[in-house]
């Protein structure tokens, strides 16, 4: 989760520069605009998950994450209009919403109260070292060498394993109602 999020809030803004050749100034106008719809869908999003269910919010994550990553990242790549760069970002945000609105209550639910913030801010940490804050050199690396494309698909191939993952969530999780 934190490679997809990573890679379509913080490295956007330089992809929209370095690969699809907008000037500064718009890319950074595109990414506010992105960004604040993205925050707006928040709600929306973990009001979904009470319908739905997490394991369901979490599998259409890593499905949809793991089907449009390539698409998006190579058509951004080639865009010139900043408003369909905005609907491409807003697109993918919308799919990263699928995890990100629940994601502190998916993690609280998976460790009992007795180890839960270890638990959850260990995991959280580590996630976000390892592949949020890998994600801008490990993209800007390949795109050094000429083979940029190949980060969307260690994009794709993560997301293909949080799916894998979510499979195994218990359909109704919770250390939450954990009486003692």
């Amino acid at each position: 989760g934190s490679l997809i999020f990573y890679t379509f809030t913080t490295y956007m803004q330089k992809y929209l520069v370095n690969s699809a050749g907008m000037s500064i100034k718009t890319a950074s106008n595109v990414m506010t605009a992105c960004l604040f719809i993205y925050m707006c869908m928040q709600p929306l999003f973990g009001a979904l998950s009470d319908r739905i269910g997490r394991r369901s919010n979490m599998l259409l994550f890593g499905a949809l994450g793991a089907l449009m990553t390539v698409p998006v990242l190579s058509n951004l790549q080639n865009v010139s209009s900043p408003l369909v760069a905005g609907a491409l970002i807003t697109l993918a945000l919308a799919v990263v919403s699928f995890y990100t609105s629940i994601s502190g209550i998916v993690k609280a639910e998976m460790f009992p109260p007795e180890i839960r913030a270890l638990g959850v801010g260990l995991s959280y940490a580590v996630g976000n070292a390892i592949f949020g804050g890998s994600a801008e050199y490990v993209a800007l690396g390949l795109k050094s060498i000429g083979h940029e494309s190949y980060f969307y698909w260690y994009v794709t191939a993560m997301m293909v394993v949080a799916f894998t993952v979510s499979l195994l969530l218990p359909k109704q999780a919770s250390y939450l109602h954990h009486d003692k």
